[in-house]
């Protein structure tokens, strides 16, 4: 099948991103000639291929949709810096996009972002909201800043400081400090409490 005709039937499907097997059901043709179809088309601009086997269609890919198809089958939900300002909690736009999930912390390097995700216990996979035509998984603004603090321990760096902090007015300090319970560990719940409690004295919004 010529490449153009492929192009329209993919395009057809309004799908952001997209697997290697659902175009192969899509075309009705074998797994090897399709990857080629779609290297080729990716190779002239058409289409980002951002994993083994995962595309895109450039002009209707977000960003942040990126972690949970990159992180499936595992459930995943932007969050940490990413999540902080899209909330308007810090003032740095983040080079990188960041999530959790339940899999494996793990970095991806797409034409669109480089995504990082990490991992956190399933007792904590909670508090995010669906935005969007997309239904985007983001963490609210109090489960953005807990899972920032939670993962302040790890042996990475990137979850030492928040320059440029700023606690909005809305901040549900009540839920924020209920969460603290689901954290097992008693070193890292005061850990958490103590780091919070700097930050409050942050300028609310």
């Amino acid at each position: 099948m010529q490449l153009s005709k492929v192009l329209t039937k993919i395009k057809e499907l309004k799908q952001p991103v997209f697997q290697t097997r659902d175009i192969v059901a899509l075309l009705n043709q074998p797994t090897t000639t399709t990857s080629k179809s779609l290297a080729r088309l990716a190779a002239d601009k058409h289409l980002l291929h951002l994993d083994k086997g995962l595309w895109a269609i450039s002009e209707l890919v977000e960003p942040f949709m990126l972690p949970s198809y990159l992180m499936a089958p595992f459930s995943c939900y932007v969050s940490l810096q990413s999540a902080l300002y899209h909330h308007g909690m810090i003032e740095q736009v983040p080079e990188i996009i960041y999530a959790v999930s339940c899999g494996r912390t793990k970095t991806f390097n797409t034409p669109v972002a480089t995504v990082s995700v990490h991992h956190i216990p399933p007792a904590l996979f909670f508090g995010y909201q669906e935005v969007g035509k997309n239904a985007v998984k983001i963490a609210t603004p109090e489960k953005a800043l807990f899972d920032f603090l939670y993962l302040k321990p790890t042996k990475t760096r990137i979850f030492t400081k928040l320059p440029e902090f700023i606690i909005p007015n809305n901040f549900n300090r009540k839920l924020f400090l209920q969460w603290l319970t689901k954290i097992k560990s008693p070193s890292r719940r005061v850990m958490i409490e103590n780091s919070f409690r700097i930050l409050e004295t942050k300028k609310r919004v």
